[in-house]
């Protein structure tokens, strides 16, 4: 069948999470959906390990465990702040995450993805990869399809969802956003590494099928706004760290992405986890993390944006591919909508799908965390001198040497006022209880 020669009711532009789930919401309920990929298929440009959510997909397709690809059920949480050689941390593990159904998984994208993307072939959409979408067709100021480099050039749609990514060129060509800021975006680099699954679960203290995530944060990045982490897959470990884009490119003699990565693997804490794994992936990418203030228009005449393309990611809780199906879902929702109500695509309609967002935990979420971006900009001793403070005061605590304990925390107020005053002191904890509130 030739995409050509017909109008479809909606062209999805991405194979993503995002992508994926708003063409498998608007096929599953009759539309007439083209869904259009630049890889050879879709998850073929994602080779790193990443976390699912299953209540967001669970509304799209409340089945999926029957068959998806899903690599260990997360049963235990580790958040880590590091200096240069330990770490202080909390873990919550709890067996009610281990009973079903789950509630995180880890998951291999590419893997992932290329099952997502059968689904929406069997509701029904029509789906072409290796094929570049130029940019929009535009009548006046209204979307009515898209120019490619493949399947005869032009095609025809009542709307067109934008789900290409972070940097999304065509919205930008079309001037629904402006260019992307780079104190918006992370840079994150990945590393998938093989370990046999037995291993795996001695070292995890985890069995069968269970996992352990583990966020990492402190002078792991040197400074710069940004995390590391380690996720246990089924037989590897994704481990990798991102930085704020504008951070690097401040700092162009500091370390390079691959280079932080590296020092967080020989880190005395990381090191013993992995040690042996044959790394087998390696894939770098951009992250939006500009939060609230930084979420562009996302509707207008005949188009919608969603997942990265959007900004839809809770950096501060490390989450993306639940907001990105969420958004995915309820633009599909809306389309389905105006169409069994023999309403056109127009702007006006489709300001029923920010309504929806608003009205749903992303944008409520973003919004509770909108200061955060801001305060991160202008407190890099978050992750420089707070890590080793805090580091430095476990380990004047926990170390027995015959001082008293009254002393001991003598010493370790001492050593915040001296690192940062009185007045910093005061002044980081309101910005950070700002950030949170």
């Amino acid at each position: 069948m030739s995409a050509t020669k017909e109008k479809f009711d909606a062209i999805v532009v991405g194979a993503g999470a995002s992508g994926n789930a708003a063409a498998y919401t608007m096929a599953k309920a009759g539309l007439k959906v083209l869904q259009i990929e630049r890889g050879e298929y879709p998850g073929s440009k994602n080779v790193q390990g990443a976390i699912l959510y299953s209540d967001a997909l669970e509304k799209i397709i409340p089945d999926f465990r029957e068959d998806a690809p899903l690599e260990r059920h997360i049963i235990e949480q580790r958040i880590w702040v590091m200096d240069d050689d330990s770490f202080i941390g909390t873990h919550y593990r709890s067996d009610d995450y281990n009973k079903p159904p789950y509630n995180r998984y880890t998951i291999i994208r590419a893997q992932f993805d290329k099952w997502f993307s059968s689904k929406v072939r069997e509701a029904g959409a029509l789906l072409v990869c290796e094929t570049t979408v130029d940019e929009l067709l535009l009548d006046k100021d209204r979307v009515i399809g898209v120019r490619c480099d493949r399947l005869g050039g032009e095609v025809y749609a009542d709307v067109v969802v934008l789900a290409d990514g972070v940097n999304s060129t065509l919205a930008r060509k079309a001037g629904f956003h402006p260019e992307l800021q780079a104190k918006n975006v992370a840079l994150a680099v990945k590393e998938i590494l093989f370990l046999p699954e037995e291993v795996i679960q001695q070292r995890f203290n985890i069995k069968d099928e269970e996992g352990v995530v583990i966020e990492l944060m402190g002078k792991v990045t040197e400074g710069m706004v940004g995390t590391g982490f380690l996720y246990t897959n089924k037989d590897s470990l994704t481990i990798g760290i991102g930085c704020l884009l504008s951070d690097f490119k401040a700092n162009p003699n500091r370390t390079s992405p691959y280079a932080l990565l590296e020092k967080l693997k020989v880190h005395p804490s990381i090191a013993p986890l992995i040690e042996g794994g044959e790394m087998k992936e390696y894939a770098a990418h951009l992250i939006p993390e500009g939060g609230y203030n930084a979420v562009p228009k996302i509707y207008g005449n005949g188009w919608i944006i969603v997942g990265d393309s959007g900004g839809f990611v809770n950096a501060v809780h490390r989450e993306g591919s639940n907001l990105a199906m969420t958004s995915g879902r309820l633009a599909g929702e809306t389309i389905v909508a105006l169409k069994q109500g023999n309403k056109a695509p127009t702007e006006a309609n489709l300001k029923l799908y920010k309504t929806k967002m608003d009205e749903s935990f992303v944008m409520k979420d973003l919004k509770k965390y909108k200061a955060m971006p801001d305060v991160l900009h202008t407190t890099p001793q978050f992750f420089t001198t707070y890590p080793e403070l805090i580091n430095r005061a476990a380990k004047t605590m926990f170390t027995v040497d015959g001082v008293d304990k009254k002393t001991k925390e003598r010493e370790i107020l001492g050593s915040f006022k001296g690192a940062r005053r009185l007045t910093g002191l005061v002044s980081d904890a309101f910005k950070f209880w700002r950030a949170f509130r």
